[in-house]
């Protein structure tokens, strides 16, 4: 795949763009007037796998937040996510801030937008130019009359230009609707036009079901492009749940560079002999606590002796159930038959033990 050139931009410790992994990002929902409850979140969303974590700050006193997170035990990149007032956002600079989003359309005068600017060029602190279909500024609405891909590139583009002028170019640029394809079009049309790293993300995407296949349409499709440097996965849910949905998008448009276990499962049919949804989620949770020291394993979950075979030899590992029983494979070779409670023991075990023997041989 060839990835859509972009500058490297540093938020705390982690790089957006250039060479650097696509990088998983949430958002916070407990008021950041809660400093307990939002770093219980912030560490949540950590643990989860979260690696960049924004936060609403509607006050000035709000700012503290990022103070305080960073003193309680937060580590992840955290942003400020500005609206309207410029001086919320000089505030969270001043308490640790990583990373400023903002909207220059809301913040108002030239000037205000200057402040912030060179507050961030003097802090080393990039700035996101944020961009929705809900909060397109009139003027370009007058032009275009409905936000259009066209509509929302050019607000992004003019607003970093804006930034650019002030002497400000650690710049990532994040254009969303609640449109897909008006999403994926204007995302497009500014890789083109740019080489800003690009935030991906569907707003207002709906709950972790219908949210999910959304963002996978508009994230995936352009991931799967080369276009996309980080990515938040919105859903009316537990934020953690975006963490999970975002590593599957990732995993599904082959920009997952983290290794780790990719299941390949089939989705059963009236030949299925064993229990293999029952199956599936069990092998699933056990390889979950598998440590890959960075690979990536696929491994294959197989109901029949039909395509479980053939599917299983193309994965590093699997198992292709029959009636009562099963076999297990490793690089397409069988290993051994198991019996079909036996099953999801068996295969972690053969994976658990080459990964040690291999860990072994690397250390010996």
């Amino acid at each position: 795949m060839c990835r859509h050139k972009t500058r490297k931009v540093q938020v705390g410790s982690l790089a957006i763009g250039g060479d650097a992994p696509v990088t998983i990002q949430s958002m916070t929902n407990v008021p950041a007037s809660d400093p307990e409850g939002t770093t219980a979140q912030i560490l949540a969303l950590e643990k989860a796998g979260c690696e960049i974590v924004r936060m609403a700050v509607p006050t000035e006193e709000d700012a503290v937040i990022f103070s305080y997170a960073k003193t309680h035990g937060c580590s992840a990149p955290l942003v400020a996510d500005i609206h309207f007032d410029y001086r919320i956002a000089l505030a969270s600079l001043r308490q640790g801030a990583d990373k400023i989003r903002i909207n220059p359309g809301n913040i108002g005068e030239a000037w205000k937008v200057e402040e912030v600017a060179k507050a961030c060029g003097a802090a080393g602190v990039p700035i996101r130019i944020g961009v929705n279909s809900g909060s397109l500024d009139k003027k370009l609405l007058e032009k275009y009359g409905t936000p259009t891909p066209e509509a929302l590139a050019e607000s992004a583009l003019t607003q970093a230009d804006m930034l650019e002028k002030y002497g400000f170019s650690d710049i990532v640029l994040s254009i969303k609707s609640s449109t897909v394809t008006s999403m994926i079009e204007a995302c497009r049309i500014v890789a083109r036009a740019s080489d800003y790293p690009i935030h991906l993300g569907v707003t207002e995407a709906g709950d972790a079901y219908s949210g999910l296949v959304k963002n996978a349409i508009g994230i995936g499709a352009l991931l799967t492009e080369g276009i996309g440097d980080t990515i938040r996965v919105s859903l009316t849910a537990d934020p953690t749940e975006e963490i999970r949905a975002a590593r599957e998008i990732l995993k599904a448009s082959s920009r997952w560079e983290k290794g780790g276990i990719n299941i390949i499962s089939c989705p059963t049919c009236g030949r299925t002999a064993i229990d293999l949804i029952a199956l599936q989620e069990r092998c699933k949770t056990m390889l979950e606590t598998l440590d890959t020291h960075g690979k990536t394993l696929n491994v294959a979950i197989m109901g029949c002796v039909v395509n479980g075979p053939g599917e299983a030899r193309e994965a590093d590992y699997g198992l292709a159930g029959g009636k009562g029983c099963g076999l297990v494979f490793r690089k397409g070779k069988p290993a051994e038959k198991v019996p079909e409670e036996g099953l999801a023991e068996a295969l972690v075990n053969m994976i658990r033990n080459d990964l040690a023997a291999e860990s072994g041989a690397a250390n010996g």
